[in-house]
């Protein structure tokens, strides 16, 4: 469906500037937009690229100029090129119609427009909202219940009493609900403690491919609406992980971990478990955070174990100088007399 710069601006709330009859079907890079797609261009750094791209719409901030284009004026161009990707990109779906290969128990409740791919397997007493979609080699167990307008990709796994809120997406090959790592170790072999719990996920969260959420074992591990998931993360049972968070790739969180809203896990961070993550703090990329710690708000932290940043980059650049560190000891040692013995 063809919109216009008008259409696209009182979509967004932009204020329009030039011909607000102009197509816009598409958005890309300014290196790669045709005519009638959508750019962005967040300053004057970005301004020679933009000026140069044949795309004929762009989102600037105020008081910046690009002659010759169509122009919406927004104070956060960045974010007005991901609300209007949502507005002009119809993503690809999951699944239409329901396949005849799919199983699907005989007391499972499907609402109006559900569709299911081939060989999905739906349990007994599942219930899915109206207009999600279960793609290909889906597997539903007993007593799953999906939201309205959820949409699971080819080969995920829901384990048996999960709860997804609405608008949840989830990529192929995760597996939501499986049982946590919970062992008590015996005088001759390791017990299974019991992982009889239950996973809830809030509404619009977004799970990365081949990434795993365990049930709690005993209580609920919780995803609050709005966490964005990126590929190959691991949360563990009992977890709780607040609004807006976002978690990427291969982040592992340990069982009993509070993330408060708003945080940002960065990629590769390790989590003990029993540890907070205060609303609003930043684990950058490879920290590790040691059992049973807190990370307070409005904290940026990094390294293992996680510091503060301005802490961190301090320690980081004496590491750095080590070998020259070393040569100068030797030196002072040299000039002293001091045998150089290996310690003990």
């Amino acid at each position: 469906m063809m919109r216009t710069a008008e259409d696209l601006a009182r979509s967004i709330g932009a204020e329009l500037e030039g011909d607000g009859a102009r197509p816009v079907r598409g958005l890309a890079g300014p290196e790669q937009a045709q005519a009638d797609d959508l750019i962005y261009c967040e300053g004057e750094r970005q301004r020679a690229r933009a000026e140069a791209s044949r795309a004929g719409t762009a989102l600037v901030p105020p008081g910046l100029a690009l002659p010759g284009k169509t122009l919406l004026r927004v104070t956060e161009p960045k974010l007005a090129f991901a609300r209007a990707a949502a507005f002009l990109l119809e993503p690809a779906p999951a699944a239409q119609g329901i396949h005849p290969s799919a199983v699907i128990a005989p007391s499972a409740r499907l609402g109006p427009g559900v569709s299911v791919g081939p060989f999905a397997v739906i349990e007994e007493e599942v219930e899915i909202g109206g207009g999600s979609e279960i793609g290909a080699h889906c597997f539903l167990g007993r007593g799953t219940r999906l939201g309205e307008s959820c949409r699971l990709y080819p080969r995920v796994t829901i384990y048996a009493g999960t709860r997804l809120a609405r608008g949840v997406v989830v990529h192929s090959g995760a597996v939501i609900g499986s049982d946590g790592f919970g062992y008590v170790r015996g005088p001759d072999r390791q017990w299974k403690f019991p992982q009889i719990g239950r996973l809830e996920i809030g509404e619009d969260v977004e799970i990365g491919a081949n990434s795993a959420i365990d049930r709690g074992s005993l209580g609920v591990t919780l995803l609050g609406a709005d966490v964005k998931i990126d590929n190959l993360v691991q949360i563990a049972h009992n977890v709780e992980i607040g609004e807006h968070v976002v978690i990427a790739a291969q982040t592992g969180i340990s069982g009993s971990s509070i993330v408060g809203r708003d945080a940002m896990i960065g990629g590769q961070v390790g989590i003990g478990d029993h540890c907070t993550i205060e609303p609003g703090a930043v684990c950058g990329g490879q920290a590790g955070i040691l059992t049973g710690k807190t990370i307070q708000s409005g904290w940026v932290v990094w390294g293992t174990p996680a510091r503060p940043l301005e802490q961190f980059k301090k320690q980081y650049s004496w590491f750095a100088r080590l070998p020259e560190l070393a040569r100068r000891v030797k030196r002072l040692e040299g000039r002293l007399g001091v045998e150089d013995k290996p310690s003990d």
